[in-house]
């Protein structure tokens, strides 16, 4: 560690030379600025660099390394276990990294390092176009594709680093490097699963998709409907066509226009089923579940970035995560997964959320650290709470819809769906032979670790 007064004239040079803010702790807005998504994350940075281009980052990350600061990286400081902030360090701080540019000839989208998920589905829609993203809008889009990237179009569009086509970074000694199929194809490998571990993502490059219309069918059920509902659209997915997606879960019922008022405050069971084409098709496939009895239901084409808000949870919750990924949705795991909707923390924000795999999810390139991808469906716990005095109870509560699923579960995991859940859990989510090469590659650009605030691959 670098003395204070090096310190000091350091952290001087930096506010002078930065195009953007530097927040230090005691300065005016220090506290607002070291603030992620989940409140349960209380963590105090030495320097929060806020930067406004790829120069910003390069004079951050080696300010970092002068001082000898691990770093941390934000974009939409979404992760659940508050990766993007540290205490101590360095947290490189993109937000203001934000933009999108459309090639509409090309089908393919430049995104600025910082730009979240409704940056960039609000850029590209306009054009009929669009790419898998997360289920919710204020996602980084940065984090989540180089975490592999699951949302409601990755079973028509194929995992979002199936759609990745270039990455700029800026490694662990400060330099810039472009990878992708031709450039550091190694390096690119890496990128596609291996999440923050090898640099700050500066800009990504993706492949779009025509998505002239988008629908969806959502019905609220009573909860002792579950099994029957559950089951219903199990049949749907399985014997539809690629384009279908969504989910099938358990919540409380909010406070909204669609939701009757016995049912908000309550437990409720849920279906979204997106579809990507026309509102025919959606209708047609909807019709097993809208035969069941029900309580509400929308039905129609939605705009696609209007549906990726749509299950947005605010800012400054209390959140826990997981996931376990499945062999399969059996009639004795159905019944699991409803039984264990009971004992849910209700009313909460918390969600008990069945997701299906396959289509282009399977059909994708399997080299990639991206284990999870052969799984037919993934079981999501993801608890959302305000009081602390409610923390073990929901930690429990998912933990217990974990260890539920482990007779049906793959081993596999999508890291971006957890916390940090020990080394084990790193190595079920790139794949335990993609380890190795993984690590060989942090040891070529990022020897010493300074980018380990993430799931972590340590150098070898």
């Amino acid at each position: 560690m670098a003395s204070s007064s090096k310190a000091g004239a350091a952290l001087t040079a930096l506010r002078e030379d930065l195009t953007g803010d530097v927040f230090a702790p005691g300065d005016w807005g220090y506290d607002e600025a070291r603030a992620v998504f989940n409140a349960m994350i209380d963590r105090r940075p030495a320097v929060i660099a806020q930067c406004v281009d790829e120069d910003d980052v390069v004079r951050a990350v080696r300010f970092a390394r002068d001082l000898d600061l691990k770093v941390a990286v934000r974009g939409g400081g979404h992760s659940v276990a508050g990766m993007a902030v540290n205490d101590a360090g360095l947290v490189v701080d993109l937000r203001h990294m934000r933009a999108v540019t459309v090639d509409p000839a090309a089908e393919a989208v430049r995104i600025a390092g910082g730009a979240t998920m409704s940056d960039l589905d609000r850029a590209t829609q306009p054009h009929g176009l669009a790419t898998t993203g997360g289920r919710a809008s204020t996602t980084g889009v940065g984090g989540f594709v180089l975490g592999g990237g699951t949302g409601w179009l990755d079973r028509s569009c194929g995992l979002a680093v199936d759609n990745l086509l270039g990455v700029e970074l800026v490694t662990a000694d400060g330099e810039r490097v472009h990878a992708n199929a031709d450039e550091n194809p190694d390096l690119f490998w890496a990128l596609h699963g291996g999440g923050g571990n090898f640099g700050v993502a500066t800009a990504l490059t993706l492949e779009l998709h025509e998505l002239p219309e988008f629908c969806i069918a959502l019905v609220l059920y009573l909860p002792d409907s579950g099994p029957e509902v559950v089951r219903t659209y199990r049949d749907v997915i399985t014997a539809g066509p690629d384009e279908a997606g969504g989910a099938v879960l358990f919540l409380t019922g909010p406070p909204e226009d669609f939701v009757p008022p016995h049912l908000v405050g309550t437990l409720v069971c849920a279906v979204l089923l997106t579809y990507a084409g026309a509102e025919g098709g959606l209708r047609k496939l909807a019709e097993p579940l809208l035969a069941l009895p029900h309580e509400a239901e929308i039905v129609g084409a939605m705009p696609y970035a209007d549906v990726q808000c749509m299950i947005d949870v605010p800012p400054g919750m209390r959140n826990h995560w997981s996931a376990e990924y499945l062999t399969g949705v059996p009639d004795d795991f159905v019944d699991v997964f409803c039984a264990r909707a009971r004992s849910m923390p209700v009313p909460t924000g918390t969600q008990h959320a069945l997701f299906p795999q396959g289509g282009a999810i399977a059909a994708g390139p399997h080299t990639y650290p991206v284990p999870f991808r052969d799984a037919p469906w993934v079981v999501h716990p993801f608890g959302v709470w305000e009081d602390a005095a409610d923390d073990d109870r929901c930690v429990r509560w998912v933990r217990d819809v974990r260890a539920d699923a482990r007779p049906w579960s793959t081993g596999d995991v999508y890291l971006n769906f957890i916390g940090d859940e020990g080394a084990e859990r790193v190595v079920a989510g790139v794949g335990a032979a993609n380890t190795r090469r993984l690590g060989e590659l942090k040891r070529i650009y990022d020897p010493d670790n300074v980018f380990r605030f993430n799931h972590n691959i340590k150098p070898l």
